[in-house]
């Protein structure tokens, strides 16, 4: 009974020997991971359960530090500080922003290379046979424009010179001067003007060549008002026809309006028609006013010619005074033409014709062949 006893509890202690060594070698993968992810973490691994002492647990100790100095020798051969990533992605944002901006700029902007590539602008040439054009203002009505206009055209023209009128009154009393009607006319300088109609097409041929009006012109102010460039419509027509005329003779309206303006800017020599009478006078001083501001702003190179005294009757006192009072003024400005008062230049006008035309061998034709050959020396004095 003891010999069985003895050889049954030897078994069941070799039994729980085998079962021991069992657990230890299961539990001992299990505690090599607990310390293999210690050797990560920064914080300490928790001890594995104590289950058996075994003697793999204990050989595997010392490989656990070597993988853990492993992980830490990697970073620190290559330190990146955290402020050198930030900036070094400051620099990368700002130089695309930067890049996004310049791209924006080209196309909001144009570039130095497209400047260069731009045409310069140039000053168009003037040509060779730039024809005079004059005009003949003033702001008081019955001052003899419409006649002196006319009358001075056709002597210019017979001293062989090639001339043009244009008429910018809406009442067209120069059209009808050389027999035109001017409510049949299709075509006027209101289409010029308002429209950019070529001048040439409005310009008709009689003893000499004039751009015919209509009272469409009444409405051109109000029509250009909304033009850019309105005051130089007419200097921009003009440019088509420079080259083919020697003068260029405007009949203005009785008023200081855009259409005055047009002329003014266009010109480069006034010639300011006076009756000899104290109203006609103050129409001077206003037309001064409106020419001086067409210097500063629009053509500096447009200036008074030479102021014409017309309608003068030297039997009258009062004639005789407007023009010593004009001489004493504008001293050498004056005219030494005189257009005194004649029925010729009622007359001429019902015929169609200019008072050179109508009755060549007349005082009053005299008056402006005067005129013309001061004009054409320059002897304004």
């Amino acid at each position: 009974m003891r010999i069985l006893s003895r050889k049954n509890h030897d078994r069941a202690k070799q039994t729980r020997e085998t079962e021991v060594e069992a657990a230890a070698e299961q539990a001992t993968p299990e505690a090599a991971a607990p310390t293999a992810t210690a050797t990560v973490e920064p914080s300490p691994a928790p001890s594995p359960e104590p289950v058996a002492p075994t003697p793999e647990p204990a050989a595997a100790q010392p490989a656990t530090p070597a993988a853990g100095s492993e992980v830490k020798t990697e970073p620190a051969a290559e330190p990146v500080p955290v402020e050198e990533e930030l900036a070094q992605v400051e620099e990368e944002a700002a130089a695309e922003e930067t890049e996004i901006r310049l791209k924006a700029a080209d196309l909001l902007a144009p570039t130095r290379r497209e400047f260069q590539t731009l045409p310069t602008h140039q000053s168009p040439e003037q040509p060779v046979d730039r024809a005079e054009v004059i005009s003949f203002a003033n702001q008081k009505g019955g001052v003899a424009k419409t006649t002196s206009t006319l009358n001075l055209a056709v002597a210019l023209s017979e001293l062989g010179n090639r001339v043009l009128c244009i008429d910018l009154d809406p009442q067209g009393n120069l059209t009808m001067s050389q027999g035109i009607d001017p409510d049949k006319c299709e075509k006027s300088m209101y289409d010029v003007l308002v429209n950019d109609l070529p001048i040439s097409e409005v310009i008709a041929h009689r003893e000499i060549d004039i751009a015919v009006a209509s009272i469409d012109l009444a409405g051109a102010e109000i029509a250009m008002s909304t033009k850019i460039g309105r005051e130089r419509s007419l200097e921009n027509a003009l440019k088509e026809i420079h080259s083919e005329y020697d003068y260029i003779c405007i009949d203005t309206p009785p008023s200081l309006g855009l259409l005055t303006i047009n002329a003014l800017t266009a010109s480069n020599k006034v010639i300011v028609p006076v009756q000899c009478e104290y109203l006609s006078m103050r129409g001077l001083v206003q037309l001064q006013g409106t020419l001086k501001m067409i210097q500063e702003n629009l053509n500096p190179d447009v200036h008074i010619e030479g102021i014409l005294p017309t309608m003068f009757d030297s039997r009258t006192l009062h004639a005789r005074e407007a023009v010593s009072i004009l001489e004493e003024n504008f001293g050498d400005l004056v005219f030494k033409s005189r257009i005194r008062k004649a029925v010729k230049f009622a007359e001429a006008p019902v015929r169609g014709a200019s008072v050179l035309k109508y009755d060549p061998e007349s005082r009053a034709a005299s008056y402006y062949r005067n005129l013309a050959k001061e004009v054409l020396s320059d002897g304004s004095s």
